[in-house]
């Protein structure tokens, strides 16, 4: 008698086969895309990246540029250049040269020889013709770029300048193999710019410098600009080559110390130094793989002297790549186990009956009795009447056990639908934080890009500043004016260095402070911001009060912004209510600010707190955003509402330790 194969199996086999094919085929697709899209986004990141070290890098040659071009206006430096007055250039030069970190300060007059170098005063008298940023100047152009100054013209410039730009090669796996030995020469940032009298006449030149080699202040504003300002744990790298040479970098050895004297690959090479082209690619960076963007350093004469890089190490994507990998592969073999256990309850299940019936038949033929079936005979009708009959009561018996399981289904699909339905609305509520986390983060950014830019112009504000206090006799009734106008720009600063802490996240200066002090000292200087005529302000105040944890000047900012909106709603005059409230049970502090102006429209507030969105023609959006980051920042909540028969409701509610 030939071996059976049990339809149990059979069944289980016709199960399991297409699963496992569904599931290799889904595990080898998923694999596959998981590792292109995150290595597509990681060169995309490094392309971002290289874009703002490019801004970076240009940004700090447009300073270099400024300074001296401004310098060069200065009617004191006019007078100095044409009189050759070595005394007052000694009063010019050297200040500029420390306060803005400069390497190289030097004036040349409309022949191109030295009269005065702010970074070595003692040499002067020499030509400085075949220097083709001066040689430009003196002809009259502005220019401003990256040059390699030889040993030679570095020496005149300074011995310090001389030490610095030695670079030892140092050799790394992969790295472009190089006979050159140590190199001496320096590459430089340089602006050089005319100096011209009243008529217009070129009588000389200003040429400055920030020496790269071996300052790496450079690339670590880079890394602190690009990938976020914490330091050393930065993920990603910043480099300048001088050729293929790094000379300033934030690329380490294996033993904790900078990779300067290393060499970039051959590879790369060829395509930034030879093609004059960007390079977007995995690269091996002195010990390790890097996703890497390189562009090439120009002259402005066309001429590539050397590279920027910029790029973050490829171990953190591999680890998310196997994590993401392992995780998939689990969900895959949980299914795949789920599918074998529920192919082999559902053969067993699906084989019982047929067994059932046999076994009946069995039983028939064996002439028990007391079994109910319709058939005359035993013949093969009488035997498939038989089977029937029992087909029949199995059937009713599973669909009595469905209806029930179809019940308990339905109860277990309310509940699931209730729970979808409660973890949809958070799942909601967390994007909607998410989102203006977003926002916030931007507006961060774009507070840093501010900052950065607004420093330039102060710069030199306070440079002209000097230079015209210095050429103003001691009983000048203008002395006055001009110091006014230093304090001022030094405010400015402080404002700015504010600025760029909040948007570089930087620790809280946190204190215990009197809120009801705060509100009246806003309330107190609000009026140098806008006018309060018609306005009326009433204070509501909780004298049980505690004093708080908080940074004191961060919460004038708050709550200045909050009654500055209030005033700018009700131009017609109002009444804006200041009340404060303590709950020791929630060990909260409540502070409202109420106005009765026109309040806010239903459709605006949703967006009101998101950055950029304004209602005012002249605002800029940004107001209540930052406040809102004020107050998650301490832990607290900010809310906006609109009741009836008023104005506008801002409710700001901070944590109130009891203890």
């Amino acid at each position: 008698m030939p071996r059976r194969f049990p339809i149990k199996a059979k069944l289980a086999l016709a199960t399991l086969i297409p699963l496992v094919v569904a599931i290799a085929s889904c595990w080898l697709v998923g694999v596959f895309v998981l590792n292109t899209r995150i290595v597509a986004e990681a060169r995309s990141t490094v392309r971002n990246d290289l874009n703002a070290a490019h801004e970076s890098y240009r940004h700090e040659l447009e300073s270099i540029r400024d300074v001296v071009r401004f310098t060069a206006s200065a009617p004191s430096t006019v007078r100095a250049l044409e009189h050759g007055d070595r005394v007052a250039l000694a009063a010019i030069l050297p200040p500029l040269l420390k306060g803005e970190q400069l390497d190289i300060f030097t004036a040349v007059d409309a022949t191109g020889t030295v009269i005065f170098r702010g970074a070595n005063p003692q040499a002067f008298g020499d030509s400085q013709v075949e220097n083709p940023y001066v040689a430009r100047a003196v002809a009259g152009e502005t220019l401003v770029g990256a040059d390699v100054v030889p040993l030679r013209r570095l020496r005149t410039e300074g011995d310090e300048l001389t030490r610095r730009a030695v670079i030892t090669p140092v050799a790394t796996p992969h790295a472009r193999s190089s006979q050159d030995g140590v190199e001496r020469s320096g590459m430089v940032m340089v602006a050089a710019a005319p100096v011209r009298d009243a008529a217009g006449n070129i009588v000389g030149a200003l040429y400055a410098g920030i020496l790269l080699n071996n300052n790496n202040l450079l690339v670590d504003r880079i890394k602190g600009i690009v990938f976020g300002s914490d330091g050393e744990n930065a993920t990603g790298r910043a480099t300048i080559f001088l050729g293929d040479l790094r000379i300033a970098t934030n690329v380490k050895l294996a033993d904790g110390k900078r990779a300067i004297g290393t060499r970039m690959s051959e590879e790369v090479y060829a395509k930034v130094l030879l093609q004059r082209e960007k390079w977007f690619d995995r690269a091996f960076v002195v010990n390790d793989w890097f996703f890497s963007a390189y562009e090439p350093i120009l002259s402005p004469f066309g001429v590539p002297i050397g590279a920027l890089y910029v790029g973050m190490p490829e171990h953190p994507y591999s680890v998310v790549k196997v994590k993401m990998g392992l995780l998939y592969s689990g969900v895959l073999l949980m299914g795949a186990l789920l599918g074998l256990i529920v192919s082999h309850l559902l053969s067993a299940r699906l084989a019982a009956p047929i067994h059932e019936l046999e076994r009946l038949v069995r039983r028939v033929a064996a002439g028990e009795r007391g079994i109910s079936i319709n058939a005359s005979s035993r013949d093969e009708i009488g035997d498939l009447a038989l089977e029937f009959t029992a087909m029949t009561e199995a059937l009713a018996r599973q669909e009595e056990e469905i209806q029930g399981l179809n019940r308990g289904l339905e109860d277990k699909v309310r509940e699931r639908t209730l729970e979808l339905e409660r973890q949809g609305e958070q799942l909601l509520d967390t994007r909607e934080e998410l989102h203006r986390a977003e926002k916030l983060a931007a507006v961060g950014a774009l507070a840093a890009g501010v900052a950065h830019e607004v420093n330039n112009p102060l710069a030199i504000i306070r440079g002209n500043a000097e230079l015209l206090e210095m050429e103003l006799p001691a009983d000048s009734p203008s002395r006055e004016e001009v110091a006014i106008i230093t304090r001022q720009v030094g405010r400015v600063e402080r404002i700015i260095s504010g600025l760029l802490r909040f948007a570089r996240h930087e620790e809280r200066r946190l204190d215990q402070v009197d809120i009801h002090r705060i509100l009246d000292d806003v309330q107190g200087s609000i009026g140098h911001q806008v006018s309060l005529e018609g306005i009326s302000l009433v204070k509501e105040y909780d004298l049980t009060l505690p004093e708080i944890t908080v940074d004191g000047d961060q919460l004038r900012q708050l709550f200045a912004n909050l009654i500055v909106n209030a005033v700018q709603a009700m131009p017609d005059g109002g009444t804006i209510t200041v009340a404060t409230r303590f709950d020791p049970q929630a060990a909260s502090c409540t502070v409202t600010v109420l106005d009765t102006g026109g309040g806010i429209a239903p459709e605006h507030l949703s967006r009101l707190f998101d950055p950029f969105f304004t209602t005012k023609r002249s605002g800029t959006g940004l107001g209540l955003s930052v406040s809102y980051g004020i107050v998650r920042d301490h832990g607290g909540s900010l809310s906006a509402a609109s009741p009836p028969d008023s104005g506008a409701l801002f409710t700001v509610t901070l944590p109130c330790p009891t203890a």
